[in-house]
């Protein structure tokens, strides 16, 4: 599906924006997305987020510089859409990579971008993802044990945590315990639910590393209808007054389960905010 279908697609949901993901764009000249933002607005839709996966945990310097300068293209291009936020990683848990060798790397590479972030006025957000649909190794810093050290490293107004419950999930972590140490920093969130096929566990994906591409067994669903307490999540980020974006992660099985999805976040939204 062409992205123009897909922003056409999207208006008979209703949603109050769009997040893009860097992969759609086939170009990031000025014109080319002066194109896909006209089209956008012209529905009343903004586009607050772009979703990047960069690989800072590359082990030729060439490479992270290339991931650096990819990353830098899309804070220009999130700029140019009239967006806010872009969404960086840390990039692969390859095997050899030790933990502070490997906090170092991203850390000099997420520095490296931050510069650029505030020329455009666009904020850099982490989070601890499961696994790029190009990568063979799992997200390095999957685990809370080094998602927080690596973003304690990093102290700018243009860096924050973008907020994903089923990542630590994945991780066989408790993404309550996750969101309560980063809820002052968390700046925008990913609302998705997870579930794994029948007769699997959450053992089972560790043997999927190496693979490249999410395992099998990992199954996207209606948000609300998985494994998250969304309870819990609303009245954390009702805690901290949150007012950034909430995008769906769904639609996976077509758009009835997008609009499921996104009729239980309105609603917790209104319980929770009174909007």
């Amino acid at each position: 599906m062409e992205l123009a279908d897909w922003i056409d697609m999207s208006v008979e949901l209703e949603p109050e924006g769009l997040e893009l993901y860097s992969g759609w764009l086939k170009e990031t000249s000025p014109a080319a997305l002066a194109r896909i933002r006209r089209q956008a607005e012209g529905h009343g839709l903004p586009l607050p987020m772009m979703c990047h996966s960069p690989d800072f945990t590359e082990p030729d310097p060439l490479a992270r510089r290339a991931q650096i300068d990819r990353q830098i293209e899309m804070i220009r291009a999130t700029a140019e859409l009239g967006g806010s936020f872009c969404r960086t990683l840390s990039g692969q848990r390859r095997p050899e990579l030790g933990i502070a060798e490997g906090i170092d790397r991203v850390v000099e590479c997420i520095e490296a971008c931050l510069p650029e972030a505030e020329r455009c006025g666009i904020c850099l957000v982490i989070e601890n993802h499961y696994k790029d649909s190009f990568w063979r190794y799992p997200e390095f810093t999957q685990s809370i044990e080094v998602f927080l050290p690596l973003i304690e490293r990093i102290d700018s107004k243009w860096f924050g945590v973008q907020f994903d419950p089923s990542n630590s999930v994945v991780a066989g972590e408790d993404p309550i315990e996750l969101l309560q140490a980063v809820k002052p920093r968390v700046m925008t969130m990913h609302a998705s639910d997870r579930h794994l096929a029948e007769g699997h566990s959450l053992d089972e994906l560790a043997l999927a590393d190496g693979e490249t591409g999410y395992a099998e067994i990992l199954h996207h669903g209606v948000t609300g209808q998985g494994m998250n307490d969304y309870d819990a999540i609303f009245a954390i980020l009702r805690e901290v007054d949150f007012g950034g974006w909430i995008s769906i992660e769904d639609g996976m099985n077509g758009l009835d389960e997008m609009r499921q999805s996104m009729d239980f976040l309105r609603g917790k939204r209104y319980e929770y905010f009174g909007v």
